[in-house]
This record gives C-alpha cells, sequence and structure tokens, in this order.
C-alpha cells in the first residue's frame, strides 16, 4: 500500500534527506505537501522532482517566486501561515515534522489535531510545550514516532520495554567541533568555527545548539516526554565517532545500543518504514573492523554551561524548558550576528531562566500559551543583549 508523506521543513537538512528516501522508494511512498521556510526556487525543485500534491513557503514574500518556480507544473502552491497550515490538512498517512525551532509547533500540533503519524524531527515542539503535545497526541489519536537519531535508538532499544525494566536511558554527543578545546579558546570562538560540526551536517543554528552541548540539553527534555521517564534517569555522555546514538542501561546491568554511521537517512527510514527497514541506496555499512574503537567522555558542564542549564530547567519543569529554548534561539540569532560572544550564549539563557522561574508558575497548558510565553522571552531577551554586550 502507497502511503502519502508530507514534509514540513522539505528544503532543511532532513527534508532533504527524506526527499532522498522518497525517491528511492516511489513504489512505497507518494509525495504529499511539501513545506519550506524562506527559499522558494529549493522548495519548487523538491516538489517537482518528487511530483508533491502541494507546496506550501512559510515566508509570504517569497510567493510570487514560489509561484514562478512552479510554472506549468500543475502543483498548487501558496505562502504565508494559511498555506502551511493548508499543506498540514491535505491528506497524508505520515507528517514528517522537521520544521527547525520554534516556528515548527504550529504545524506540527495542527498535525496531530487531525490524528496523523507524526514523524518528529522538531524536538521544540516537545521542549516548549512536551506535556500539550503528549496529551493532544492521545486525545486525538495521533502517534508519533521520534526522528531524531537519539530517540529514534533508544526507541528501537527499548523496543516497548517497560520502563520499570530500565535503569536509565543515555543519548550520546559528539561533543561539537569545541570537544578538545579549552575554555579561553572556546570564548573567543567565531561562528564559522561554532558552526563547523565534525560529523554532521546540520543547519547552522542546530550546529550552533551542537557547539554548546545545548542541543543535548533538548535532547534530554524530549526524552523526557517520549518516552515518559523522569529527568533522574535521563543522561549524557560524548561519544566522538557518533556511531553510537542511544543507549538503554537495565536494572540487571546490561545495556542495549543502536549503532549506525552518522546519516539521517537511517532513522529516517526507521521512521517513514513504521519500524520496517528500508533500503538506502548509496548507504554504507557500518564496519566496526575499520573503525577500530569507540570511545566515550564524560560531558564537560563547566565548558559546556548550556547542558548544566538545559538539565536545570528540566528538573524545574513547568515551563523553565519553553522558556530555555526562546532565550536560546534569541541568542544563538546574536552570536551569529556578532552581538555577543559565544558563551553569551549561556549567560542569556541562565539570565531568563532565573528572571521568568516566579512569573510563569505552570507549564503551557496548550500551544497557544506556549507561543505567548516564547514571545514575551523573546522580547525580553532582545531587551537584554545590549547590556550584556556592554558588559562584555
Amino acid at each position: 500500500m502507497t502511503q502519502t508523506v508530507t514534509v514540513l521543513g522539505a528544503t532543511g537538512s532532513i527534508g532533504r534527506s527524506t526527499a532522498d528516501l522518497l525517491a528511492q522508494h516511489k513504489d512505497r511512498f507518494r509525495a504529499g505537501a511539501m513545506v519550506g521556510g524562506r527559499d522558494p526556487v529549493t522548495l519548487a525543485k523538491v516538489a517537482r522532482d518528487l511530483n508533491a500534491s502541494f507546496a506550501a513557503l512559510a515566508d509570504p514574500a517569497g510567493g510570487p517566486a514560489l509561484a514562478e518556480a512552479l510554472s506549468g507544473s500543475g502543483i498548487p502552491n501558496g505562502a504565508g501561515e494559511a498555506a502551511v497550515l493548508e499543506a498540514v490538512t491535505r491528506d497524508a498517512d505520515i507528517v514528517v515534522a522537521a520544521v527547525s525551532g520554534a516556528a515548527g509547533l504550529k504545524p506540527t500540533h495542527a498535525a496531530l489535531r487531525l490524528g496523523r503519524t507524526v514523524a518528529l524531527a522538531n524536538k521544540e515542539s516537545l521542549v516548549c510545550a512536551g506535556d500539550a503535545f503528549m496529551r493532544d497526541a492521545k486525545r486525538y489519536g495521533a502517534t508519533i514516532w521520534p526522528m531524531d537519531s537519539e530517540h529514534d535508538a533508544l526507541a528501537q532499544a527499548l523496543h516497548g520495554r517497560p520502563l520499570d525494566d530500565v535503569r536509565k536511558l543515555m543519548i550520546t554527543a559528539s561533543g561539537g567541533p569545541f570537544r578538545t578545546w579549552t575554555r579561553e579558546r572556546i570564548a573567543a570562538a567565531s561562528p564559522t568555527e561554532a558552526a563547523a560540526h565534525p560529523t554532521w551536517s546540520m543547519g547552522m543554528k542546530i550546529n550552533i545548539d551542537s557547539a554548546s552541548l545545548m542541543n543535548k540539553g533538548l535532547e534530554l527534555v524530549e526524552a523526557h516526554h517520549l518516552f515518559g521517564i523522569e529527568a533522574e534517569r535521563l543522561d549524557v555522555v560524548v561519544h566522538p565517532q557518533s556511531v553510537i546514538h542511544g543507549m538503554v542501561y537495565w536494572i540487571d546491568g546490561a545495556v542495549t545500543a543502536e549503532l549506525a554511521l552518522p546519516d539521517m537517512r537511517v532513522p529516517i527510514s526507521h521512521c517513514l518504514g513504521l519500524g520496517d527497514r528500508l533500503t538506502i541506496e548509496r548507504g554504507r555499512p557500518l564496519d566496526l573492523v575499520a573503525l577500530g574503537s569507540l570511545t566515550f567522555e564524560a560531558a564537560d558542564e563547566e565548558r559546556f554551561p548550556c547542558l548544566r542549564i538545559a538539565r536545570a530547567a528540566l528538573a524545574e519543569g513547568r515551563a523553565a524548558p519553553t522558556v530555555m529554548n526562546a532565550a536560546n534561539e534569541v541568542a544563538v540569532a546574536a552570536f551569529i550576528a556578532g552581538r555577543i560572544g559565544f558563551y553569551g550564549i549561556a549567560d542569556l539563557v541562565e539570565r531568563a531562566c532565573t528572571h521568568f522561574a516566579p512569573v510563569y508558575a505552570k507549564a503551557p497548558a496548550d500551544v497557544e500559551e506556549a507561543l505567548a510565553i516564547d514571545a514575551h522571552v523573546r522580547a525580553w531577551s532582545a531587551e537584554a543583549l545590549p547590556a550584556m554586550r556592554a558588559a562584555e
């Protein structure tokens, strides 16, 4: 049976990898709606190549360029928030949610409300509104398949076993480009250096989150909601080879791990196949003999304070993860723009978490409330930036 796949974030790294798999398995999948952010030319190419049923660009200003690029294709298209939500409502069996950042909340939640199977790569949905997302998934009969490599690995390793059998869940981190750098050298790092990820090819923002280890903090929050496990049984280990993606430590002392070379098509294919294995053309098999060894290190929360801040936000609960994510997005953008140094990211996030701790006493009740908190924190963070710059 052919399944229709809609891709939210079709022009990003995960979207491109998804498109590659859809093209490889045309006997199994049909392209539904393709949604992009600000790149009408790339979106049009993806839509044409896959003969998509619809194309939507989040940026309304790019609408005319998208229409021109799709001229003669017969593919209906639109731009702006309404067009993105229209894309979600079109027929689909699987919705790949791969929009980066808090911008992915609305369309991902709209897919949940329709009872879709959601392959979730937008970790911010669960970081910002995890309680509401998991509650609504159950309410509307939606199924969430974790698409991040770490959470897909944990799901495979757990294999449906009860959490009573689990001592802890461990996610791995490559360590990023600054793994061996001193704190002083990290403090002086440029955005280009921070974005030079050693093993994965991702977008600028995600690469910088990897450099700060904030991405691992976000993944801890995501794992808490996906698997319903408390913070005390979640941990991070640095594994530079990025071959082991997640491990389950069992109460009897055994450990189950999922191994694969760093290729996002592996977890994507597992989600698209709904647990079935799909052949991946040009995929590289894992050769342990050639690899020789796997190494592990403790995560250093002194050089990488964002991980410590994220752990604290997860432990605090309530709206702390929502606040943390909003401040981090503002801080990363400021770092890319040269307005703050690398450690300014952690400084701003920690200031925001401290400032808003007494303001929001409960977790967001729904996506609208999460987005309202997000907007409030972004505005405060933007106002705090000049003072931070002056203090450096």
